[in-house]
């Protein structure tokens, strides 16, 4: 039997990155890290990793993976998030009534906010 381990994602500033997704999802660093390589893991226990990598490739403007962050105060949560440093992407792809919004962290990863509420 397999499972998720940790997500890797790239960051040309592996640091930056990290301290954005520590403050993002309380997470901590599993080891210490260093310019190239981190592994973020929950604070409070179990949980999926996240692990950054020093990447010199350009980000997608629609990626094929992407994190899917769930709450159900998604205001509050778009809003702490871009005062941490992710910003507000012009995204064209909305649906209708859509239940997320897209932003980018700070190395332009694209990720989605999505409102547990939603009843549409």
């Amino acid at each position: 039997m397999v499972h998720i381990g940790t997500v890797v994602m790239g960051a040309s500033d592996v640091a930056r990155a990290a301290a954005f997704w520590k403050a993002a999802l309380t997470y901590t660093e599993r080891e210490p890290g260093t310019d190239d390589w981190v592994v973020l893991v929950p604070v409070d226990g179990p949980g999926v990793g996240l692990s950054l990598g020093r990447s010199a490739s350009p980000v997608q403007e629609v990626p094929r993976v992407h994190l899917d962050l769930y709450s159900d105060t998604q205001e509050a949560e778009v809003e702490r998030l871009v005062a941490l440093g992710a910003e507000g992407v012009a995204w064209e792809l909305y649906p209708p009534d859509a239940d997320f919004v897209v932003l980018a962290d700070t190395e332009g990863n694209r990720f989605c906010v999505i409102d547990t509420t939603h009843d549409g």
